[in-house]
């Protein structure tokens, strides 16, 4: 059971199918400070790639379906494990880790799932959220900068989870092409 979302509360969606349905999304608030929004819209993309991939076994989700794309939901999910880490570890931590399944610093070799499985991918996705979120609750405001090698300049926390945000939505699109190519569903 992928347990991304915040504790449920008023506005919670669930996908409505007949496919197990293991992650909730909670809609973020309409008025807040800006870090709790940053963190409630950050956390509702999260859970909608889980959703996305809600009731897939490995080789559904291994499943090339855009062709010519290479690109699989099981790739998407062990990508962003690599950019939850690189952003909140690497970057505004300053942890050197290497990244999850690179030796070499190649990003695209997440994208490679075809000997990936389900449960790998998804514990250490899963581990890199846990991680980010535990540095962003411990930072003691958005302007905590971490320095960006690639960029070769500082950023803001505030910047990350701005970025973290962009990420998503735009993976997440990706997300729904893939999903509609794997089983026919849409809107989850």
């Amino acid at each position: 059971m992928i347990h991304l979302a915040r504790p449920r509360g008023p506005g919670t969606v669930r996908a409505l199918s007949s496919r197990r349905v293991t992650t909730e999304r909670i809609p973020p608030p309409l008025v807040g400070d800006e870090r709790t929004m940053l963190r409630a819209h950050l956390d509702y993309h999260r859970a909608t790639l889980a959703w996305k991939c809600d009731g897939l076994d490995t080789e559904r989700l291994r499943e090339l379906s855009m062709p010519p794309s290479t690109l699989s939901l099981l790739a998407l999910v062990r990508h962003m494990a690599e950019v939850e880490r690189t952003w909140f570890r690497r970057v505004i931590n300053g942890e050197d880790v290497p990244l999850v399944w690179s030796d070499s610093f190649d990003f695209q070799e997440a994208y490679d799932a075809s000997e990936a499985t389900r449960e790998e991918a998804f514990a250490a996705w899963e581990a890199e959220v846990a991680h980010a979120r535990r540095i962003e609750a411990a930072a003691p405001s958005l302007d905590v900068t971490g320095y960006q090698a690639r960029w070769e300049e500082d950023v803001s926390l505030r910047m990350v989870m701005l970025h973290m945000i962009h990420e998503y939505a735009r993976h997440n699109g990706h997300a729904d092409f893939l999903r509609e190519g794997v089983d026919g569903t849409v809107g989850a």
